[in-house]
Protein backbone atom coordinates (compact mmCIF):
# COMPACT_ATOMS: atom_id res chain seq x y z
CA UNK A 1 0.00 0.00 0.00
CA UNK A 2 1.48 3.30 -1.09
CA UNK A 3 2.02 5.75 1.71
CA UNK A 4 1.79 3.11 4.42
CA UNK A 5 3.79 4.45 7.40
CA UNK A 6 5.05 0.95 8.10
CA UNK A 7 6.34 0.39 4.57
CA UNK A 8 9.99 1.14 5.51
CA UNK A 9 9.70 -1.67 8.06
CA UNK A 10 8.44 -4.16 5.48
CA UNK A 11 11.14 -4.64 2.85
CA UNK A 12 10.47 -7.35 0.31
CA UNK A 13 14.03 -8.60 0.60
CA UNK A 14 15.88 -7.41 3.70
CA UNK A 15 19.68 -7.37 3.46
CA UNK A 16 21.54 -10.53 4.43
CA UNK A 17 23.21 -10.67 7.81
CA UNK A 18 26.86 -9.71 7.87
CA UNK A 19 29.62 -11.91 9.25
CA UNK A 20 30.09 -9.58 12.22
CA UNK A 21 26.37 -9.77 13.04
CA UNK A 22 26.41 -13.56 12.91
CA UNK A 23 29.52 -13.70 15.09
CA UNK A 24 28.08 -11.27 17.66
CA UNK A 25 24.88 -13.30 17.80
CA UNK A 26 26.81 -16.55 18.12
CA UNK A 27 28.65 -15.49 21.29
CA UNK A 28 25.51 -14.21 23.02
CA UNK A 29 24.83 -17.54 24.72
CA UNK A 30 28.39 -18.43 25.70
CA UNK A 31 27.95 -17.55 29.37
CA UNK A 32 24.87 -19.75 29.54
CA UNK A 33 26.66 -22.56 27.69
CA UNK A 34 29.66 -22.54 30.02
CA UNK A 35 27.39 -22.56 33.07
CA UNK A 36 25.25 -25.32 31.57
CA UNK A 37 28.25 -27.53 30.82
CA UNK A 38 29.45 -27.14 34.39
CA UNK A 39 25.93 -27.53 35.79
CA UNK A 40 25.09 -30.76 33.98
CA UNK A 41 28.54 -32.33 34.04
CA UNK A 42 29.69 -31.62 37.58
CA UNK A 43 26.83 -30.48 39.84
CA UNK A 44 25.94 -33.94 41.16
CA UNK A 45 29.61 -34.87 41.40
CA UNK A 46 30.44 -31.63 43.26
CA UNK A 47 27.56 -31.98 45.70
CA UNK A 48 28.08 -35.67 46.40
CA UNK A 49 31.89 -35.90 46.50
CA UNK A 50 32.93 -32.40 47.57
CA UNK A 51 30.05 -31.09 49.68
CA UNK A 52 29.09 -34.60 50.87
CA UNK A 53 25.39 -34.00 50.21
CA UNK A 54 23.51 -37.33 49.88
CA UNK A 55 22.67 -38.53 46.37
CA UNK A 56 18.91 -38.19 46.85
CA UNK A 57 19.22 -34.61 48.15
CA UNK A 58 21.62 -33.73 45.31
CA UNK A 59 19.13 -35.07 42.79
CA UNK A 60 16.35 -33.09 44.46
CA UNK A 61 18.39 -29.88 44.19
CA UNK A 62 18.98 -30.49 40.50
CA UNK A 63 15.24 -31.15 40.13
CA UNK A 64 14.48 -27.83 41.85
CA UNK A 65 16.64 -26.07 39.30
CA UNK A 66 14.99 -27.79 36.35
CA UNK A 67 11.47 -27.12 37.65
CA UNK A 68 12.24 -23.43 38.18
CA UNK A 69 13.80 -23.31 34.70
CA UNK A 70 10.75 -25.01 33.19
CA UNK A 71 8.29 -22.64 34.88
CA UNK A 72 10.34 -19.53 34.12
CA UNK A 73 10.82 -20.34 30.43
CA UNK A 74 7.25 -19.90 29.09
CA UNK A 75 6.60 -17.04 31.52
CA UNK A 76 9.69 -15.15 30.38
CA UNK A 77 8.85 -15.96 26.77
CA UNK A 78 5.35 -14.53 27.07
CA UNK A 79 6.49 -11.39 28.91
CA UNK A 80 9.40 -10.70 26.57
CA UNK A 81 7.02 -10.84 23.60
CA UNK A 82 4.89 -8.16 25.27
CA UNK A 83 7.31 -5.85 27.07
CA UNK A 84 10.87 -4.71 26.53
CA UNK A 85 13.44 -5.64 23.93
CA UNK A 86 15.14 -9.01 23.53
CA UNK A 87 18.52 -7.51 24.46
CA UNK A 88 17.14 -5.94 27.64
CA UNK A 89 15.82 -9.30 28.82
CA UNK A 90 19.14 -10.86 27.85
CA UNK A 91 21.01 -8.34 30.01
CA UNK A 92 18.73 -8.89 33.02
CA UNK A 93 19.21 -12.65 32.83
CA UNK A 94 22.97 -12.29 32.44
CA UNK A 95 23.25 -10.21 35.62
CA UNK A 96 21.22 -12.77 37.57
CA UNK A 97 23.43 -15.62 36.36
CA UNK A 98 26.62 -13.75 37.24
CA UNK A 99 25.40 -13.03 40.77
CA UNK A 100 24.12 -16.52 41.62
CA UNK A 101 26.05 -19.19 39.72
CA UNK A 102 29.53 -18.76 41.27
CA UNK A 103 27.97 -19.23 44.71
CA UNK A 104 26.47 -22.59 43.70
CA UNK A 105 30.00 -24.03 43.37
CA UNK A 106 31.26 -22.63 46.67
CA UNK A 107 30.97 -23.54 50.32
CA UNK A 108 27.67 -22.85 52.06
CA UNK A 109 27.84 -19.18 52.99
CA UNK A 110 25.31 -19.28 55.83
CA UNK A 111 25.81 -22.72 57.36
CA UNK A 112 28.06 -21.31 60.09
CA UNK A 113 25.03 -19.43 61.43
CA UNK A 114 23.14 -22.66 62.17
CA UNK A 115 25.63 -25.46 62.85
CA UNK A 116 24.18 -28.94 63.13
CA UNK A 117 21.02 -28.22 61.10
CA UNK A 118 21.05 -30.50 58.05
CA UNK A 119 18.38 -28.56 56.16
CA UNK A 120 20.26 -25.24 56.04
CA UNK A 121 22.72 -26.19 53.28
CA UNK A 122 20.08 -27.70 50.93
CA UNK A 123 17.86 -24.63 51.41
CA UNK A 124 20.78 -22.27 50.76
CA UNK A 125 21.72 -24.02 47.53
CA UNK A 126 18.09 -24.34 46.46
CA UNK A 127 17.64 -20.55 46.62
CA UNK A 128 20.84 -19.95 44.65
CA UNK A 129 19.91 -22.58 42.08
CA UNK A 130 16.44 -21.08 41.64
CA UNK A 131 17.95 -17.63 41.00
CA UNK A 132 20.52 -19.07 38.59
CA UNK A 133 17.96 -21.05 36.60
CA UNK A 134 15.63 -18.06 36.32
CA UNK A 135 18.46 -15.97 34.89
CA UNK A 136 19.57 -18.82 32.64
CA UNK A 137 16.06 -19.26 31.22
CA UNK A 138 15.77 -15.53 30.58
CA UNK A 139 19.02 -15.43 28.60
CA UNK A 140 18.14 -18.59 26.66
CA UNK A 141 14.72 -17.42 25.52
CA UNK A 142 15.88 -13.88 24.70
CA UNK A 143 18.73 -15.28 22.61
CA UNK A 144 16.71 -17.95 20.80
CA UNK A 145 13.85 -15.60 19.96
CA UNK A 146 16.27 -13.26 18.19
CA UNK A 147 16.74 -15.84 15.40
CA UNK A 148 13.38 -15.22 13.68
CA UNK A 149 13.65 -11.52 14.56
CA UNK A 150 17.00 -11.10 12.82
CA UNK A 151 16.07 -12.66 9.49
CA UNK A 152 13.03 -14.06 7.66
CA UNK A 153 15.24 -16.35 5.51
CA UNK A 154 15.02 -20.05 6.39
CA UNK A 155 18.64 -20.64 5.31
CA UNK A 156 19.93 -17.83 7.52
CA UNK A 157 17.86 -19.03 10.45
CA UNK A 158 19.35 -22.51 10.05
CA UNK A 159 22.82 -20.97 9.84
CA UNK A 160 22.29 -18.89 13.00
CA UNK A 161 21.07 -22.03 14.78
CA UNK A 162 24.18 -23.95 13.68
CA UNK A 163 26.44 -21.04 14.67
CA UNK A 164 24.72 -20.85 18.04
CA UNK A 165 25.22 -24.55 18.66
CA UNK A 166 28.81 -24.42 17.43
CA UNK A 167 29.50 -21.62 19.92
CA UNK A 168 27.84 -23.76 22.58
CA UNK A 169 30.11 -26.69 21.78
CA UNK A 170 33.20 -24.46 21.78
CA UNK A 171 32.15 -23.07 25.16
CA UNK A 172 31.85 -26.57 26.59
CA UNK A 173 35.21 -27.52 25.09
CA UNK A 174 36.76 -24.47 26.71
CA UNK A 175 35.26 -25.44 30.05
CA UNK A 176 36.64 -28.99 29.87
CA UNK A 177 40.08 -27.67 28.91
CA UNK A 178 39.95 -25.32 31.89
CA UNK A 179 38.80 -28.17 34.14
CA UNK A 180 41.57 -30.47 32.93
CA UNK A 181 44.23 -27.78 33.40
CA UNK A 182 43.03 -26.93 36.92
CA UNK A 183 42.90 -30.57 37.98
CA UNK A 184 46.26 -31.28 36.32
CA UNK A 185 48.06 -28.33 37.90
CA UNK A 186 46.63 -28.98 41.34
CA UNK A 187 46.85 -32.78 41.35
CA UNK A 188 48.34 -34.45 44.38
CA UNK A 189 50.68 -37.40 44.74
CA UNK A 190 49.97 -41.10 44.38
CA UNK A 191 46.50 -41.98 45.57
CA UNK A 192 45.59 -38.30 46.08
CA UNK A 193 44.09 -37.60 42.67
CA UNK A 194 40.43 -38.43 43.34
CA UNK A 195 37.83 -35.69 43.81
CA UNK A 196 37.05 -34.97 47.48
CA UNK A 197 36.02 -32.32 50.04
CA UNK A 198 39.34 -30.52 49.69
CA UNK A 199 38.66 -29.62 46.05
CA UNK A 200 36.24 -26.74 46.59
CA UNK A 201 38.90 -24.22 45.55
CA UNK A 202 39.42 -26.08 42.26
CA UNK A 203 35.78 -25.79 41.26
CA UNK A 204 35.73 -22.17 42.41
CA UNK A 205 38.69 -21.45 40.11
CA UNK A 206 37.02 -23.22 37.18
CA UNK A 207 33.83 -21.21 37.67
CA UNK A 208 35.71 -17.90 37.93
CA UNK A 209 37.62 -18.46 34.68
CA UNK A 210 34.52 -19.69 32.85
CA UNK A 211 32.33 -16.81 34.03
CA UNK A 212 34.99 -14.29 33.01
CA UNK A 213 35.04 -15.68 29.46
CA UNK A 214 31.24 -15.65 29.37
CA UNK A 215 31.08 -12.06 30.56
CA UNK A 216 33.41 -10.87 27.79
CA UNK A 217 31.27 -12.67 25.20
CA UNK A 218 28.07 -11.15 26.63
CA UNK A 219 29.56 -7.67 26.29
CA UNK A 220 30.52 -8.47 22.68
CA UNK A 221 26.96 -9.61 21.98
CA UNK A 222 25.37 -6.57 23.57
CA UNK A 223 27.45 -3.97 21.72
CA UNK A 224 28.26 -5.92 18.56
CA UNK A 225 24.77 -6.96 17.46
CA UNK A 226 22.34 -4.43 16.04
CA UNK A 227 18.81 -5.78 15.98
CA UNK A 228 16.84 -4.62 12.89
CA UNK A 229 14.18 -2.02 13.60
CA UNK A 230 11.44 -4.33 12.36
CA UNK A 231 12.28 -6.69 15.24
CA UNK A 232 11.72 -4.08 17.97
CA UNK A 233 8.98 -4.99 20.45
CA UNK A 234 7.13 -1.72 19.77
CA UNK A 235 6.61 -2.54 16.09
CA UNK A 236 6.47 -6.33 15.80
CA UNK A 237 2.69 -6.53 16.15
CA UNK A 238 2.18 -3.61 13.74
CA UNK A 239 4.43 -5.22 11.16
CA UNK A 240 2.48 -8.47 11.17
CA UNK A 241 -0.83 -6.61 10.91
CA UNK A 242 0.54 -4.57 8.02
CA UNK A 243 1.77 -7.75 6.34
CA UNK A 244 -1.71 -9.24 6.59
CA UNK A 245 -3.26 -6.02 5.26
CA UNK A 246 -0.88 -6.01 2.31
CA UNK A 247 -1.68 -9.61 1.43
CA UNK A 248 1.59 -11.13 2.69
CA UNK A 249 0.76 -14.67 3.78
CA UNK A 250 -2.03 -13.81 6.25
CA UNK A 251 -2.78 -17.52 6.80
CA UNK A 252 0.61 -17.99 8.41
CA UNK A 253 0.17 -15.32 11.06
CA UNK A 254 -0.53 -16.79 14.48
CA UNK A 255 -0.51 -14.82 17.71
CA UNK A 256 0.97 -15.97 21.03
CA UNK A 257 -1.36 -18.28 22.89
CA UNK A 258 -3.00 -19.40 19.63
CA UNK A 259 0.02 -21.66 19.14
CA UNK A 260 -1.23 -23.76 22.07
CA UNK A 261 -4.11 -24.94 19.90
CA UNK A 262 -1.77 -26.24 17.21
CA UNK A 263 -0.69 -29.90 17.28
CA UNK A 264 2.59 -28.99 15.58
CA UNK A 265 3.77 -27.15 18.71
CA UNK A 266 3.49 -30.27 20.87
CA UNK A 267 5.08 -32.50 18.26
CA UNK A 268 8.08 -30.22 17.93
CA UNK A 269 8.26 -29.90 21.73
CA UNK A 270 8.46 -33.69 22.09
CA UNK A 271 11.25 -33.87 19.51
CA UNK A 272 13.23 -31.17 21.31
CA UNK A 273 12.58 -32.78 24.70
CA UNK A 274 13.92 -36.15 23.53
CA UNK A 275 17.03 -34.48 22.09
CA UNK A 276 17.72 -32.43 25.17
CA UNK A 277 17.03 -35.32 27.56
CA UNK A 278 19.63 -37.42 25.77
CA UNK A 279 22.19 -34.61 25.91
CA UNK A 280 21.51 -33.85 29.57
CA UNK A 281 21.66 -37.43 30.84
CA UNK A 282 24.87 -38.15 28.94
CA UNK A 283 26.48 -34.99 30.36
CA UNK A 284 25.34 -35.63 33.93
CA UNK A 285 26.17 -39.30 34.22
CA UNK A 286 29.32 -39.72 32.15
CA UNK A 287 31.58 -38.16 34.85
CA UNK A 288 29.83 -40.13 37.60
CA UNK A 289 30.25 -43.35 35.60
CA UNK A 290 33.93 -42.61 35.10
CA UNK A 291 34.49 -41.82 38.78
CA UNK A 292 32.37 -44.46 40.49
CA UNK A 293 32.27 -47.41 38.08
CA UNK A 294 35.62 -47.13 36.29
CA UNK A 295 37.59 -45.47 39.13
CA UNK A 296 39.12 -42.87 36.83
CA UNK A 297 41.16 -39.95 38.12
CA UNK A 298 40.10 -36.30 38.07
CA UNK A 299 41.84 -35.50 34.77
CA UNK A 300 39.87 -38.20 32.94
CA UNK A 301 36.67 -36.56 34.20
CA UNK A 302 37.58 -33.68 31.90
CA UNK A 303 39.24 -35.49 28.96
CA UNK A 304 36.37 -37.87 28.14
CA UNK A 305 33.68 -35.13 28.06
CA UNK A 306 36.20 -33.09 26.05
CA UNK A 307 36.28 -35.85 23.42
CA UNK A 308 32.49 -35.84 23.35
CA UNK A 309 32.34 -32.12 22.67
CA UNK A 310 35.03 -32.28 20.00
CA UNK A 311 32.76 -34.74 18.21
CA UNK A 312 29.83 -32.35 18.80
CA UNK A 313 31.80 -29.49 17.28
CA UNK A 314 32.70 -31.49 14.17
CA UNK A 315 29.13 -32.74 13.79
CA UNK A 316 27.63 -29.26 14.11
CA UNK A 317 30.00 -27.93 11.44
CA UNK A 318 29.21 -30.88 9.19
CA UNK A 319 25.49 -30.22 9.53
CA UNK A 320 25.97 -26.51 8.81
CA UNK A 321 27.58 -27.30 5.45
CA UNK A 322 25.29 -30.21 4.59
CA UNK A 323 22.00 -28.50 5.48
CA UNK A 324 21.58 -27.45 1.86
CA UNK A 325 21.22 -31.10 0.80
CA UNK A 326 20.05 -32.77 4.03
CA UNK A 327 16.48 -32.25 5.28
CA UNK A 328 15.74 -31.69 8.95
CA UNK A 329 13.97 -35.05 9.15
CA UNK A 330 16.90 -36.98 7.72
CA UNK A 331 19.32 -35.04 9.91
CA UNK A 332 17.37 -35.89 13.05
CA UNK A 333 17.10 -39.52 11.99
CA UNK A 334 20.86 -39.73 11.44
CA UNK A 335 21.63 -38.12 14.80
CA UNK A 336 19.26 -40.42 16.69
CA UNK A 337 20.81 -43.53 15.11
CA UNK A 338 24.33 -42.37 16.03
CA UNK A 339 23.12 -41.72 19.59
CA UNK A 340 21.64 -45.21 19.84
CA UNK A 341 24.92 -46.72 18.60
CA UNK A 342 26.78 -45.00 21.43
CA UNK A 343 24.29 -46.31 24.01
CA UNK A 344 24.61 -49.87 22.69
CA UNK A 345 28.40 -49.60 22.89
CA UNK A 346 28.48 -48.38 26.49
CA UNK A 347 25.94 -51.03 27.47
CA UNK A 348 27.94 -53.91 26.00
CA UNK A 349 31.44 -52.61 26.77
CA UNK A 350 33.42 -54.54 29.35
CA UNK A 351 36.87 -55.80 30.16
CA UNK A 352 40.26 -54.20 30.59
CA UNK A 353 39.79 -51.82 27.68
CA UNK A 354 36.54 -50.38 28.97
CA UNK A 355 38.16 -47.11 30.03
CA UNK A 356 39.60 -46.55 26.55
CA UNK A 357 36.30 -47.54 24.95
CA UNK A 358 34.66 -44.61 26.73
CA UNK A 359 36.40 -42.21 24.36
CA UNK A 360 34.73 -43.94 21.42
CA UNK A 361 31.40 -43.91 23.25
CA UNK A 362 31.86 -40.22 24.03
CA UNK A 363 32.43 -39.44 20.35
CA UNK A 364 29.19 -41.16 19.32
CA UNK A 365 27.16 -39.59 22.12
CA UNK A 366 28.54 -36.14 21.34
CA UNK A 367 27.98 -36.35 17.59
CA UNK A 368 24.49 -37.79 17.91
CA UNK A 369 23.33 -35.23 20.46
CA UNK A 370 24.77 -32.38 18.40
CA UNK A 371 22.88 -33.34 15.25
CA UNK A 372 19.54 -33.94 16.98
CA UNK A 373 19.79 -30.69 18.95
CA UNK A 374 20.56 -28.56 15.89
CA UNK A 375 17.85 -30.13 13.75
CA UNK A 376 15.20 -29.83 16.48
CA UNK A 377 16.01 -26.12 16.90
CA UNK A 378 15.86 -25.61 13.12
CA UNK A 379 12.42 -27.21 13.13
CA UNK A 380 11.36 -24.85 15.94
CA UNK A 381 12.51 -21.80 13.95
CA UNK A 382 10.53 -23.10 10.96
CA UNK A 383 7.47 -23.52 13.18
CA UNK A 384 7.63 -19.84 14.14
CA UNK A 385 7.89 -18.78 10.50
CA UNK A 386 6.79 -15.17 10.07
CA UNK A 387 5.25 -15.01 13.57
CA UNK A 388 8.26 -13.28 15.11
CA UNK A 389 6.13 -11.41 17.64
CA UNK A 390 5.41 -14.80 19.25
CA UNK A 391 8.91 -16.22 18.88
CA UNK A 392 9.90 -16.08 22.55
CA UNK A 393 6.63 -17.70 23.62
CA UNK A 394 7.05 -20.56 21.15
CA UNK A 395 10.65 -21.22 22.24
CA UNK A 396 9.53 -21.10 25.86
CA UNK A 397 6.71 -23.56 25.24
CA UNK A 398 8.91 -25.93 23.24
CA UNK A 399 11.65 -25.99 25.89
CA UNK A 400 9.24 -26.30 28.84
CA UNK A 401 8.89 -30.09 28.57
CA UNK A 402 12.61 -30.74 28.27
CA UNK A 403 13.50 -28.82 31.42
CA UNK A 404 10.78 -30.39 33.50
CA UNK A 405 11.46 -33.95 32.36
CA UNK A 406 15.23 -33.52 32.71
CA UNK A 407 14.83 -32.73 36.39
CA UNK A 408 12.33 -35.52 36.98
CA UNK A 409 14.53 -38.05 35.17
CA UNK A 410 17.61 -37.15 37.24
CA UNK A 411 15.60 -37.26 40.45
CA UNK A 412 14.22 -40.73 39.65
CA UNK A 413 17.68 -42.03 38.69
CA UNK A 414 19.22 -40.75 41.91
CA UNK A 415 16.34 -42.11 43.98
CA UNK A 416 16.78 -45.60 42.50
CA UNK A 417 20.53 -45.66 43.09
CA UNK A 418 21.64 -48.07 45.81
CA UNK A 419 23.66 -46.47 48.62
CA UNK A 420 26.36 -49.17 48.57
CA UNK A 421 28.15 -48.97 45.22
CA UNK A 422 29.35 -52.57 45.58
CA UNK A 423 25.75 -53.72 45.27
CA UNK A 424 25.29 -51.98 41.89
CA UNK A 425 28.75 -51.36 40.39
CA UNK A 426 27.28 -50.93 36.88
CA UNK A 427 24.45 -48.57 37.80
CA UNK A 428 25.71 -45.51 35.94
CA UNK A 429 26.71 -47.67 32.98
CA UNK A 430 23.11 -48.85 32.78
CA UNK A 431 21.90 -45.25 33.03
CA UNK A 432 24.00 -44.26 30.02
CA UNK A 433 22.90 -47.34 28.10
CA UNK A 434 19.18 -47.52 28.88
CA UNK A 435 18.11 -44.04 29.99
CA UNK A 436 20.02 -42.25 27.24
CA UNK A 437 19.11 -44.96 24.74
CA UNK A 438 15.46 -44.67 25.72
CA UNK A 439 15.44 -40.92 25.09
CA UNK A 440 17.03 -41.39 21.66
CA UNK A 441 14.47 -44.09 20.84
CA UNK A 442 11.69 -41.75 22.00
CA UNK A 443 12.92 -39.14 19.53
CA UNK A 444 12.77 -41.67 16.70
CA UNK A 445 9.25 -42.72 17.64
CA UNK A 446 8.05 -39.11 17.79
CA UNK A 447 9.72 -38.44 14.43
CA UNK A 448 7.90 -41.36 12.81
CA UNK A 449 4.64 -40.37 14.49
CA UNK A 450 4.85 -36.76 13.35
CA UNK A 451 5.77 -37.52 9.76
CA UNK A 452 2.43 -38.84 8.42
CA UNK A 453 0.46 -35.92 9.82
CA UNK A 454 2.89 -33.09 9.10
CA UNK A 455 4.70 -34.17 5.99
CA UNK A 456 5.64 -30.55 5.24
CA UNK A 457 7.58 -30.41 8.51
CA UNK A 458 10.38 -32.52 7.13
CA UNK A 459 9.80 -32.68 3.41
CA UNK A 460 12.76 -30.63 2.25
CA UNK A 461 15.51 -28.27 3.25
CA UNK A 462 14.41 -24.85 4.36
CA UNK A 463 10.81 -25.98 4.64
CA UNK A 464 8.34 -23.58 6.16
CA UNK A 465 5.91 -24.89 8.73
CA UNK A 466 2.48 -23.42 8.11
CA UNK A 467 0.53 -23.38 11.33
CA UNK A 468 -3.21 -23.08 11.28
Amino acid sequence: MDGDPLQPLLPNRPPALTVSQKAAYGVGHVLNDICAALWFSYTLLFMQLVLKIPATTSGALLLVGQVVDALATPLVGYMSDKWGSRKTWHLAGTVLVLVSFPLVFSECGVCWMAPGLDWVAPLYYAVLIAAFQTGWATVQIAHLSLIPDLTPRQAERAELTAIRYTASVCSSLALYVITWVVFHVTRGGMGMNRVGPGDVFKFRSIVFIGVTIGTVCSIWFRYGLNVPSHADISTRHQVNKANARNGRAPSQLVNGLDFLRQASLYQVALLYMASRLFLTLSLVYMPLYLDESLNQDAETLASVPFASFVASFVASLAFKYSSSCLSSKMGYLLGALISLAGCVWVGTGSGAGQSLQMYGVAVLLGAGSSITMVTSLCITADLIGPNTDSGAFVYGAVTFLDKLFNGVAVMIIEELKCEDVTLCPHYYQDVLAYACGGSALLGLIVLLTVFPYNRHLFSSKGSKIVVG
